[in-house]
């Protein structure tokens, strides 16, 4: 009997990647990472025409070249039959939107828009629909409400509404060009379908859905605009398919440029880092994911529904069958850490990483694997993108504080580490006091693979132990078992995420555990973090928001 294969397709953000995964032993056969060629068009348009401040547009035929160039790579590189793959996962970073016309153009591949930036992909970091979702905040907040309990009680501009209602203010007839708006994900899976399949994940976490309420009414939404009163029904769609489901199968065209079979079944899309959750084998509570690379995203499945400040979602089955799943998130984490390369680093740092034939961060981290918990004398607030969880407020900024002329390069790379492990735990501190408790701690992304010192200082921040994912590339896992899931057990896949899941994803031997002394000194240190947090994100001082009104 031939070998059965599901392919996993994740969209992240700077590329994309296919892979190719055994159903039954859950081996990675071959993987293929493919970056997008006109990357995060966040300064101008492929044209030139400019973009402003926070910013964050993509090109989607960017992502078709990852369908047409990965697919038929690690194909060619298993020596696999196209009848040998028996179900498509795709994941996709979100909320990514784009508007497209009726039979799924972009309308930025249409000529006469081509210039309009209102009319590419937002990406999920464009922040720009700041204004938007403050005001979509303080309107169920009048009309008194629940829909915010689900969010951590504030809109996020990365969502849906707020991006849709940015086109709307900004360029109205971009809007009324528009027949859809649709995530990225759903996008893809429609062009591999050929018809509608909008995911429940995406839906839940990005859309103000709710498996029991549906979308938001059109009272509220009449209430932002009168165009949007009618949105659902005209311009998004009410009908949402669950994680697993089919959305349906490859047609002709497709399986011709991705050389595969036509009729394949495709799954219902998934969030990136919801996706990384069945790929870590991650199907309890109790266990919170973090899934690390550009930002950070915390997963987490619990059986009880709660309110808990600052949580970007909480969605009835959507991340696995059967429970609630969480999430939160940082904005940026390995964002800050390329920053700081980019722009802080000296020039000998960068010399003695080309005489040893290593990276830059690997002399950083090395150095900086030296020092004790507080011995730079720093401390740092890690919002270089602002804050996601607990604050929500994307106007908040990056912050150093105690530099001396002493100070050296790899004692501000660990303080900006440590920042970013104490913004983890904050988010650990809320849910736990939200009544939900997190015992371990899960994590996976390229961060995870690459820096050793990372995981240390998270796990003697948190107090927590952490375990890493064996794959390193749970996203495409995770759709991979979405993939088999679609098929079903007739085809030869799984009934049930939790069932493939437990058959096709591993941990690592490895783990770190946290070591008391560290932990206590990173407790003392992080009692400075909360000051400075609430301080400045919990407005006793705007000045980061006054600096940035000042820039323009």
């Amino acid at each position: 009997m031939a070998e059965r294969y599901a392919l996993g397709i994740d969209f992240g953000t700077e590329s994309g990647r296919a892979l190719l995964v055994n159903v039954e032993t859950g081996e990675e056969v071959a993987t293929y990472v493919h970056p997008y060629p006109h990357g995060v068009l966040d300064t101008a348009l492929p044209d030139g025409t400019p973009l402003e401040h926070d910013w964050a547009l993509q090109d989607p035929n960017d992502w078709i070249e990852i369908l047409t160039v990965t697919v038929p790579q690690v194909m060619r590189a298993a020596g696999a039959a196209p009848e040998q793959v028996i179900g498509i996962g795709v994941d996709f970073t979100s909320c990514t939107v784009l508007p497209v016309k009726q039979d799924g153009t972009p309308l930025c591949n249409l000529p006469q828009f081509k210039s309009r930036p209102h009319a590419w992909p937002k990406l999920w970091k464009h922040h720009a629909a700041q204004p938007e979702a403050d005001r979509i905040t303080q309107a169920i907040r009048q009309r008194g409400e629940t829909i915010l309990e689900r969010y951590g009680g504030k809109m996020s501009s990365e969502w849906i509404f707020p991006k849709i209602w940015q086109v709307l203010d900004e360029d109205e007839e971009i809007y009324d060009a528009a027949d859809r708006f649709i995530e990225g994900g759903d996008w893809i899976v429609e062009q591999l379908c050929g018809q509608e399949a909008r995911s429940s994940c995406m839906a839940g976490y990005k859309g103000m859905w709710d498996k029991e309420e549906g979308f938001p009414s059109p009272e509220l939404l009449k209430s932002l605009h009168p165009k949007l009163e009618n949105i659902v029904g005209t311009k998004l769609s009410k009908t949402i398919l669950p994680l697993g489901s089919k959305a349906g199968e490859l047609t002709a065209k497709m399986a011709e440029l991705m050389g595969l079979k036509a009729g394949t079944a495709v799954a219902v899309a998934i969030i990136d880092a919801h996706s990384a959750v069945p790929g870590s084998g991650v199907t309890e509570p109790g266990k919170m994911l973090m899934v690390m690379g550009t930002s950070t995203c915390h997963m987490l499945l619990s059986e009880k529904k709660m309110k808990v400040d600052g949580m970007c979602g909480c969605v009835r089955d959507g991340i696995l069958p059967g429970f609630y799943g969480y999430e939160a998130g940082q904005p940026a984490t390995g964002d800050i850490f390329a920053w700081f390369v980019e722009n802080c680093v000296p020039y000998p740092v960068y010399e003695e990483a080309n005489n040893r034939g290593v990276s830059v961060h690997y002399v950083l981290e090395e150095r900086a694997a030296r020092l004790a918990p507080g011995q730079s004398g720093l401390i740092a607030l890690d919002w270089w993108n602002g804050n996601r969880s607990v604050l929500v407020d994307a106007e908040l900024s990056g912050l150093m504080l105690g530099m001396t002329l002493t100070t050296r390069p790899e004692e501000m790379y660990l303080a900006l580490i440590e920042a970013t492990a104490f913004g983890t735990r904050k988010i650990i501190e809320a849910f736990a006091g939200s009544g939900i408790p997190i015992t371990e701690l899960f994590a996976c992304g390229g961060l995870a693979e690459r820096n050793k010192l990372l995981l240390r200082v998270y796990a003697n921040v948190t107090g927590l132990p952490i375990r890493i994912a064996q794959s390193p590339q749970t996203c495409a896992l995770g759709a991979a078992i979405l993939g088999t899931v679609a098929a079903g057990k007739a085809a030869g896949g799984y009934d049930t995420p939790q069932e493939a899941a437990a058959r096709m994803a591993r941990l690592k031997d490895e783990a770190y555990a946290p070591d008391a002394t560290a932990h206590q000194a990173y407790t003392d240190l992080y009692q400075e973090y909360t000051q400075l947090h609430d301080y400045f994100g919990r407005g006793t001082n705007d000045v980061m928001k006054r600096l940035r009104k000042m820039r323009g």
